[in-house]
């Protein structure tokens, strides 16, 4: 098994230039003049940083820039912005908070998009998965009183009561897309129960930092954020794939309708979602392609998605059912908190 987490982002491109993944990816820029193409996205700066340097390398002539925020403030500003529009890209959420704001995007369906499964692409090519995310447990060992958790089921235990946390639903994509698959495998008394245990932070980023600093034994978050402290080197640190099913969600990407820069929006977006800028994305950021011919195995200590039990989640049917499932929890942590 190949380990690559320690490399920088500069080495990773070095390799994949001399193992001849860079020359194949998209090139048709390179007789224009310099166009530029703004990202609205929600990733991090790993993510930006990887994509910058590798759209530098192979398209020269088309200059990326970065708006970062959350999923749901960013489409806001794309709706505000629709009568002029700022943005190109949009990268990335999920289709259940990307669905009430579809009238903003472009249809477009990449070159590129052949390698991606049929049912991680969108409504009339809308968008495209630009990678895959598991929910996982976080757990830090030190902090557990008892067995390690292997099932959703066993967080409900009382035991687990205050040392579990995860993001505000309302807020974090994350934590939405976790706890409306959860109530799926638990039903709604699994869900209460869950309520009593946990905590809930409003910053989606507190819940892996503190799960890293000793002060939670639990979070419940993605795949891609919990892996950094397994690569890091925290021993204590592992990553629960529940045996009784978690959930994959799409993170998804979309041109900006009527955008300033549509043809260089167009390679920026072929280039997202082109098999070099996968691998390096997975090794630089711990992003699972939405790729079918790549095997994470083969380059970090992941599972194969097929070794994970997978539970399916109807993406539409979370989009429809967000607002009664946001009301169901909240009553469900405010129970928890009157008792």
């Amino acid at each position: 098994m190949i380990q690559l987490p320690s490399l920088n982002r500069r080495q990773v491109l070095k390799l994949l230039a001399v193992m001849g993944g860079i020359s194949a990816l998209p090139t048709r820029a390179k007789a224009q003049r310099s166009e530029k193409v703004v990202l609205y996205t929600t990733l991090n700066s790993q993510s930006v940083d990887t994509a910058s340097d590798i759209a530098r390398d192979v398209l020269p002539h088309v200059k990326p820039s970065a708006v970062v925020g959350g999923s749901s403030q960013l489409l806001r500003r794309i709706e505000a912005e629709a009568g002029q529009p700022k943005g190109d890209v949009f990268w990335t959420s999920s289709a259940n908070v990307m669905h009430g704001y579809r009238s903003l995007f472009e249809p477009y369906r990449s070159p590129e998009a052949e390698a991606i499964p049929s049912h991680l692409h969108g409504p009339d090519d809308l968008w495209t998965a630009a990678n895959l995310h598991i929910v996982v447990g976080m757990v830090n060992a030190r902090q557990l009183s008892g067995p390690a958790p292997v099932r959703w089921a066993d967080l409900t235990d009382r035991r687990f009561k205050g040392k579990i946390i995860i993001g505000d639903p309302g807020n974090s994509s994350t934590a939405f897309t976790a706890l409306w698959g959860i109530e799926r495998v638990l039903g709604e008394d699994g869900l209460k129960a869950l309520a009593r245990n946990v905590s809930v932070s409003s910053a989606a980023s507190h819940v892996v930092r503190s799960v890293g600093q000793g002060e939670y034994a639990v979070g419940i978050t993605f795949e891609s954020t919990a892996y950094p402290y397994v690569a890091g080197g925290q021993k204590e640190i592992s990553i629960l794939y529940p045996e009784d099913g978690t959930f994959t969600v799409a993170d998804n990407m979309a041109l900006v309708k009527n955008s300033p820069n549509p043809a260089a929006a167009k390679r920026m977006y072929d280039l997202l979602l082109s098999r070099d800028m996968q691998v390096a994305l997975l090794q630089n950021a711990y992003r699972r392609p939405s790729r079918s011919d790549i095997d994470v195995s083969k380059h970090l200590d992941m599972p194969a998605l097929d070794d994970v039990k997978i539970v399916p989640v109807d993406e539409a049917a979370a989009a429809a059912d967000r607002d009664a499932f946001l009301a169901r929890w909240r009553a469900h942590v405010a129970a928890a908190r009157s008792a």
